[in-house]
């Protein structure tokens, strides 16, 4: 499905920021939108964590990426890329936390 946004939702190991955002910006973002079907990838970090009435969020980071592809198509290439070794994960990123999701504009 054209247009579709991949959501990525993630923390770093307590302690370890500078190191999860500098293997992020400039090893994984790269693995990532190689993948046939990601067209990019753009990062972003919680610009509030204090809004009333409202739960403290669970991520403080979060990558959007654009998909030209089925998301199906797309994310079984990502995670076969993974088991592979072909998109390493790194030490720094607290894998207990990572939410996914795709979306797509109505």
């Amino acid at each position: 499905m054209s247009g579709s946004k991949l959501l990525v939702f993630s923390n770093a190991v307590t302690g370890r920021d500078a190191e999860f955002n500098d293997w992020y910006d400039t090893k994984h973002l790269a693995d990532v939108t190689a993948v046939p079907g990601v067209t990019g990838g753009a990062r972003y970090e919680i610009a509030a964590t204090d809004i009333p009435g409202q739960p403290s969020p669970a991520h403080r980071y979060l990558a959007v990426y654009e998909l030209d592809g089925e998301p199906e198509t797309v994310l079984a290439e990502f995670f076969r890329r993974a088991r592979a070794g072909e998109i390493p994960l790194d030490e720094t990123l607290d894998l207990t936390t990572v939410a996914m999701t795709v979306w797509r504009s109505r």
